[in-house]
């Protein structure tokens, strides 16, 4: 019979969408006092692989993810999840001309098989976290480098999304090496 164990800590990624960049450097600030130091940041990619969020969001859109320094334990990923939803409330409020839902947050996190997103939204591959919030393995690593699985949306599956969440495990096993070493000292 096995035992369960505690995780190791994992590093947590948001992914933004908004309307204009000048909106992700507010929405950074907002995230960095929630969760810390960003480790890194990705370029600004124009998002065009659906025009769901459009009625809400206005377009065209935009996407950048931040990865944070500081590990968290992945049980965290619901009050994370509700988090940045408290924190587009307030953008929204914040931001003069703003459509209704100026930016959205999507955190997750980033570990050594996988990246996983948080959602509100069930679906079949998604399981359940707690306080309303479900999670989703969004890519998966094998063989050197992360792959999609068949829901993995559009954007994700690219090549240069995949490039940033591979140097952010490569950044993820650095940390997780000086946490051994300092458990063993």
């Amino acid at each position: 019979m096995g035992e369960g164990s505690r995780p190791a800590p994992v590093n947590l990624i948001c992914a933004m969408l908004a309307g204009r960049e000048e909106w992700f450097a507010q929405a950074g600030d907002r995230l960095e006092k929630a969760f810390g130091p960003v480790e890194l940041e990705s370029e600004v990619w124009p998002f065009t692989f659906t025009d769901y969020y459009e009625p809400e969001m206005g377009g065209p859109l935009l996407r950048k993810i931040h990865s944070f320094r500081e590990l968290v334990a992945p049980d965290n990923l619901a009050a994370i999840k509700h988090t940045t939803n408290r924190l587009e409330g307030e953008l929204a409020a914040a931001l003069p001309d703003a459509p209704r839902r100026p930016v959205n947050l999507d955190p997750g996190y980033v570990c050594l098989s996988k990246m996983v997103l948080a959602t509100t939204k069930d679906y079949a591959h998604r399981v359940y976290v707690g306080a309303g919030i479900y999670a989703e393995s969004t890519l998966h690593w094998r063989q050197g480098a992360f792959e999609s699985w068949p829901w993995t949306y559009p954007d994700y599956r690219t090549d240069h999304y995949r490039a940033f969440f591979a140097k952010v495990r490569e950044l993820y096993q650095e940390k997780l090496h000086l946490l051994e070493g300092r458990q063993l000292g």
